[in-house]
């Protein structure tokens, strides 16, 4: 018997689309669609105006130089420094006690960091850098958990135009000397151990042993374990201590490397992504303060991703440093110490706009309503998605659970190589589709194209691509310039960047993305999305996460396999099979259908929620796994193999 909320979340299901309240549209910062035609006009022009937000030594006086493309460069002119822009200017406004993050470490600790304090950790640990040879152009890497002080390193490496190469906390000690040896990192700064549900991993003994090549070692004392230290390391409280002061920031041209962020890596070497100063800032501050509404000093914005992520460079560290904003920082994971700590934390701070994964929501989804509604989220004015499309099950509940029915959703689509937000909707102007990314920001444009380049209609499946160059974008991939050309331009010439997703644009502009292009089966000749078959099964009211999968299959080159988690303490049956297999059939069609249901109590997901898809295909297809060592829980692996394992003897 369905319960109240489920009964409330299949109304809301026959309600296509949300408009803003009038009490939020009165009050939003943009209100009409006059930015989004002043854009239009020139583009270019128009990011030139938006670039003047920001402090410059040198104003530009150029906005877009495409005489070499793909090769586009942004307001080369120029000069600035991003560690300026994101403290000094604030704080030389008078706001230096204004709290920049509300720090929550796992066990409960609390500390409150403000603009000034952090100018003066940034100034110091920028000269602690240069005191072992560090400059401008000299990579830096940063290992470090969900603490302030990789804020610090962030911005120190940037004031003295060193640009800094992040490794995500959960990846392997041999993904980081990867990255370093591919970037050809002096330095490393890391940390003694790293907690994570109770528990303390040894960091800085596992990079010893695993080789890291670097001159320096900085140190981090964040758990107090002993950690080996040798000729070349030094602890970074010691390093800050004795450092001058002050730290004259370096004043750089507007194309000067921010930063590299590699990809996963899990198919191929990764992708060493470059992003520049000058645009890529202008376009995080701009998406940062209109794409969430932002009113500083009110406003306490929380965004959970990690910093290891581009979503953290840009929507933690970068874009809301920029504009002056308060934001939360968590270091522990959602459901410790106990399920409801992001709610807990969202009470406690007062979190206005909160901006998190679809699959931490489908989590949230699944352990119940009842921890959200332990706690007051009524400060909550605006909420948003990040990381994958969302599914309309899922951002119904968000709507209703935790922003009470009255909270705009942004789901924001981009990519590590866009550097900031493309498509979505603007909170205060346009209504919201459950399951639709939106439209392209003011100054955006994308297309829908098959694969000879030619737009499709409207409601057609095809290929997303982005027609006009934009500030935030990659400027190449590290040292390695025919690759960046042949994996994002060749495909449909210089001017038209391949975003390897598949979406589709329907009556109204909106777009759906649907999924990866390797995301997309092919089942008798018919293209379906992972994606959209995802949703289907997520919409029958026992099912709480799937994943779906293409297996190779004799009679129709791929069938669909689903690994699906249900609700609570329900447990799979063949009648449950069947029943999930007409509901598939009922919302998409017959070929739709999974032919395999693979019940699963967890599925494969990285610390960042993202559900490893490759191995689920590696398990399918009987082959030897990958690297599981990125995995949230990789004992979650072993269940599933002898799960499919006793499929297939049941299957003969």
């Amino acid at each position: 018997m369905a319960t109240d909320l489920e009964q409330e979340l299949a109304e809301l299901l026959e309600v296509e689309t949300f408009p803003p309240s009038d009490e939020f549209r009165s009050a939003a910062s943009i209100s009409d669609d006059a930015v989004r035609e002043e854009a239009e006009r020139d583009p270019a022009a128009w990011w030139l105006e938006q670039a003047r937000a920001l402090d410059w030594f040198a104003q530009p006086s150029q906005s877009l130089d495409d005489t070499d493309p793909p090769f586009y460069k942004w307001f080369a002119d120029g000069t600035l420094n991003a560690s300026v822009n994101c403290l000094d200017r604030h704080v030389d406004a008078g706001l230096g006690d204004r709290v920049a993050f509300h720090w929550r470490g796992e066990e409960g600790e609390e500390r409150d960091i403000t603009y000034a304090q952090l100018l003066a950790d940034v100034q110091r640990f920028a000269n602690a850098l240069k005191s072992r040879g560090i400059g401008r152009g000299d990579v830096v890497g940063i290992f470090l958990p969900m603490i302030p002080e990789v804020v610090v390193a962030m911005l120190a490496c940037a004031r003295i135009g060193a640009p800094h190469n992040v490794v995500f906390g959960g990846f392997s000690p041999e993904s980081v000397k990867e990255r370093m040896d591919f970037s050809d990192a002096r330095a490393l700064v890391t940390v003694d151990g790293a907690r994570r549900k109770g528990r303390t991993a040894p960091i800085k003994a596992a990079v010893d042993e695993i080789g890291v090549d670097v001159e320096t070692i900085f140190v981090v004392r964040h758990t107090g374990i002993d950690c080996p230290m040798g000729e070349r390391d030094v602890f970074y409280d010691e390093a800050l201590a004795a450092a001058d002061a002050v730290c004259e920031p370096e004043q750089l041209p507007a194309e000067h490397p921010l930063y590299i962020l590699y990809s996963s890596g899990s198919t191929a070497k990764p992708k060493g992504i470059l992003h520049t100063t000058g645009g890529y800032l202008t376009h995080v501050a701009w998406t940062h303060r209109y794409v969430f509404d932002l009113k500083a000093p009110s406003d306490v914005y929380w965004c959970s991703a990690d910093v290891g992520w581009v979503t953290g460079h840009s929507y933690i560290v970068y874009g809301p440093l920029a504009n002056g904003c308060t934001s939360v920082m968590y270091e522990g994971a959602p459901d410790y110490p106990d399920k409801d700590i992001w709610w807990e934390l969202c009470e406690r701070y007062g979190v206005t706009i909160f901006y998190t994964a679809p699959t931490a929501i489908r989590a949230c989804m699944k352990w119940g309503e009842q921890y959200p509604g332990r706690h007051d989220l009524s400060a909550l004015r605006l909420l948003g998605t990040v990381g994958e499309p969302i599914n309309p099950k899922a951002w119904l509940w968000y709507h209703k659970v935790i922003g009470g029915e009255r909270c705009p959703i942004v789901d924001t689509w981009w990519q590590t190589e866009t550097g900031a937000i493309m498509i979505t909707t603007l909170p205060g102007v346009q209504q919201t589709k459950p399951g639709s990314a939106g439209t392209p920001l003011p100054a955006i444009a994308a297309r829908v194209v098959d694969d000879s380049g030619e737009e499709v209609p409207r409601d057609t499946q095809g290929l997303l691509t982005l027609t006009r160059p934009w500030p935030g974008m990659l400027r190449t991939l590290y040292k390695d310039d025919d690759r960046f050309v042949a994996t994002y331009w060749e495909k449909f010439g210089p001017q038209t960047y391949f975003v390897g997703d598949a979406a589709r644009r329907d009556d109204d502009g909106y777009l759906w993305v649907i999924g990866r292009v390797d995301d997309v089966l092919n089942v008798s000749g018919h293209r379906m999305s992972t994606a959209e078959i995802e949703s289907a099964i997520v919409s029958h009211p026992k099912v709480a996460e799937a994943a779906v999968i293409g297996q190779t299959d004799e009679d129709t080159g791929q069938s669909v396999a689903a690994f699906v988690t249900l609700e609570g303490e329900l447990e799979g049956s063949d009648e449950l099979v069947a029943e999930i297999r007409d509901h598939v059939a009922a919302r998409i069609g017959k070929l739709a259908r999974p032919k395999r249901i693979i019940w699963s109590d967890d599925l494969p997901k990285t610390r960042s929620g993202k559900i490893m898809r490759r191995l689920l295909r590696d398990i399918a297809e009987g082959r030897e796994l990958g690297d599981v060592t990125t995995l949230r829980d990789p004992d979650v692996m072993a269940k599933l193999e002898g799960r499919v394992k006793e499929l297939q003897a049941e299957e003969g």
